[in-house]
């Protein structure tokens, strides 16, 4: 018989949903930092491979421990692309600017549902969408700017959204949160892994200080981080989910210009700002601010 899960608070799903963003917004300058010790599709193989060890022991007595594999064979080709094009943009651009054009994912979570499911966005959100745009054109200082890094972590952003979309639909539908990240991670490692053998990266590390900021990511911003966000989205709208992530570059600028050293430039955090605005507006659109007045509803 399967006992009922005790009653869990929003606050607390919220709390961990930031975490997450802070966390992941962190890790943009000390990817950046460690990219010499280490190729950037090694370091995304060393990192989930390393989670999905750690987890390993809690995974593989779960009684659901060999199911999930489609589901997370899904997730880990997006992951798997996400880390690595992020990972291969950092070494051509700015922590700031990886992460505030990593979270254009909130833009392109409307785009897919209009596409896709065939959801149309409403025309705040389109607007949002240009917003976002001038944000980022601000951010890189236009098309005479842009470079290999900039463009490759659009497609980081793109598969973000793709993730949490699909992350979001098996988790509510009951999925093993546990096994579902265990199984994610060590396919997501495995990709990486082969990817290297068959374009001839280097796997190793050198320096105690790459070694470290890989030992970091897997333990905290992966395997602490994805679970909770597993876990939370089960008792978090996705609306909210998008919200709270739209956080993440803010958090990446903040790090960078401050532990990161990296210089602070006015315009370019103009166009960040106008980056997370367009988010929030965006996110914000799709409540019915009207009636949460009256009280009529209570956005989760």
């Amino acid at each position: 018989m399967r006992r009922c899960a005790a009653p869990v608070s929003p606050a607390w799903a919220d709390i961990g949903l930031v975490y997450c963003a802070a966390v992941w917004g962190a890790t943009f300058y000390l990817v950046k930092d460690a990219l010499a010790g280490v190729d950037p599709v090694a370091m995304v193989a060393h990192r989930f491979l390393l989670a999905a060890l750690l987890l390993a022991p809690w995974a593989l007595v779960r009684p659901s421990r060999g199911r999930y594999l489609k589901e997370a064979g899904l997730l880990a080709i997006l992951l798997f692309l996400l880390y690595a094009t992020q990972t291969v943009g950092l070494g051509y651009t700015s922590a700031s600017n990886s992460g505030f054009i990593t979270g254009l994912f909130v833009i392109f979570v409307p785009i897919f549902l209009f596409f896709f499911f065939q959801k149309s966005p409403t025309p705040v959100q389109w607007a949002s969408s240009a917003f976002a745009l001038m944000g980022l054109w601000m951010l890189t200082g236009g098309i005479s700017s842009v470079n290999f890094g900039d463009m490759i972590t659009l497609v980081a952003a793109a598969t973000y959204a793709g993730h949490l979309l699909a992350t979001d639909k098996f988790v509510r539908a009951d999925a093993d949160a546990l096994v579902l990240a265990f199984h994610q991670f060590w396919m997501t490692g495995l990709m990486a892994l082969l990817f290297c053998l068959a374009t001839g990266r280097p796997l190793a590390v050198s320096g105690d200080k790459a070694a470290g900021t890989i030992a970091f990511l897997a333990v905290i911003p992966t395997l602490s981080a994805f679970f909770i966000q597993m876990w939370a989205q089960k008792f978090t709208a996705p609306i909210k989910v998008s919200l709270i992530f739209s956080l993440e570059p803010v958090f990446a600028a903040l790090f960078a210009w401050t532990l990161g050293g990296e210089a602070f430039v006015p315009a370019r955090a103009a166009g960040g700002g106008l980056i997370v605005a367009a988010m929030m507006a965006g996110e914000l659109s799709k409540l019915d601010l009207l009636k949460g007045r009256k009280k009529e509803i209570l956005p989760t």
